[in-house]
């Protein structure tokens, strides 16, 4: 296993650990490596210092915090927001549209969804009068 310094292409820096350096390279490649904070994919190494061990080695900087810890305050609220999501309300995947509308039009009852539209189906739902809000955050089957 080898661990990673990273960086996005919106600046966010963030570890990640990985079976050897070939598996970091193949994941990148197909874009299956995404930003701890954005869930972006540009994602490249950043420099890293190597660890050195021995008698003349300076002392060991302290452990790096746990990968299952939030690396940043904006990672924080996105999982908070992911948790809130995950217990308020009902994730409809690609059938977001239609359920927004439905409900708008009184043919499904009202209750707190959220899903995936393409950009037209959501400008069309916006023309319509229906209210809407993208969230910064992937669908369950879309993270790493």
């Amino acid at each position: 296993m080898i661990r990673y310094a990273l960086n996005c292409g919106q600046g966010h820096r963030f570890d990640s650990w990985f079976q050897s350096a070939g598996a970091f390279e193949a994941l990148a490649e197909r874009g299956l490596v995404s930003c701890a904070v954005c869930g972006g994919t540009e994602v490249t190494k950043a420099l890293m210092a190597p660890r050195v061990s021995g008698a003349d080695a300076p002392e060991a900087p302290p452990p790096a915090r746990p990968l299952s810890q939030p690396a940043h305050p904006a990672e924080q609220m996105l999982r908070a927001l992911r948790e809130h999501l995950a217990t308020s309300s009902t994730y409809v995947g690609g059938r977001f549209a239609q359920e927004a509308r439905a409900m708008h039009l009184g043919e499904a009852e009202d209750r707190p969804i959220h899903g995936e539209a393409k950009l037209e189906e959501a400008r069309a739902l916006i023309e319509e009068g229906i209210q809407i809000l993208p969230l910064p955050i992937l669908p369950p089957d879309k993270t790493n």
